[in-house]
């Protein structure tokens, strides 16, 4: 029996709300909609998760064209445990305090400040010589959305959702997966744009971190009941 598109679309959605709420990307998207036009910041930010997703699924679908079924199946439940059990022990070692929002703020405050003085040192040229001196992307896009988009992106690289879209992806059906992940995205940055810091500091990391790991032992415990072919 082949996977349903209801199962990959429900728990992608579950999955990828919790493992957003209160991530370092969410911080990074309040805090970059405080300084700069919201739309912006929010169609960078969106656009990378959305790349982000789509590419994670694709390699999760491939996944089971490489090896077999059975075994992406065992992989996929193992990451849901070792997932789960990793989010429990961070939840438990949080103090209550928001300091990944305090880190990221960190970041990006010590970036606009690196940027502030570089602009300020270089001397102003014609407009036209400045256009040509644009890397090629900054020409056809904002500078602003290749900045959300960038940190964004990069931010989500190899992180704990990624690699657990990836699993999910090469054990559920990809596109309710896919589907699932960018509804998610779409709700968790759109929040965090609109609420900014004000929203991103009442969010407890500890309670984000003890949900998703029950969240990820329970996909786990479901995993591990139904057969490869996704039958309980």
């Amino acid at each position: 029996m082949a996977p349903s598109l209801l199962g990959g679309f429900t728990k992608s959605l579950a999955m990828t709300v919790l493992s957003e709420i209160g991530d370092k990307t969410f911080f990074a998207a309040a805090i970059l909609a405080m300084r700069h036009p919201r739309k912006l910041v929010l169609a960078g930010c969106l656009t990378a998760l959305i790349v982000m997703t789509a590419l994670s699924a694709c390699l999760g679908w491939a996944a089971p064209n490489l090896i077999s079924r059975k075994w992406t199946h065992h992989v996929t439940t193992l990451l849901f445990f070792v997932f789960g059990i990793w989010s429990l022990w961070e939840g438990f070692k949080e103090d209550g305090d928001s300091e990944e929002l305090a880190e990221v703020e960190k970041e990006l405050d010590d970036a606009f400040k690196t940027n502030k003085g570089d602009s300020k040192s270089k001397s102003k040229g014609n407009e036209d010589t400045k256009k040509q001196q644009r890397p090629f992307l900054m020409q056809f896009f904002s500078p602003i959305f290749i900045k959300a988009f960038s940190i964004t992106f990069f931010g989500e690289w190899g992180d704990k959702s990624q690699i657990a879209t990836i699993g999910l992806a090469a054990d559920e059906n990809p596109f309710g997966v896919v589907l699932g992940g960018i509804i998610a995205q779409a709700l968790c940055t759109t929040a965090a744009v609109l609420g900014g810091k004000s929203l991103a500091s009442q969010i407890s990391e500890k309670m984000v971190e003890l949900s998703s790991g029950v969240l990820f032992l329970l996909f786990g415990i479901m995993s591990l009941l139904s057969g490869p072919e996704g039958e309980l």
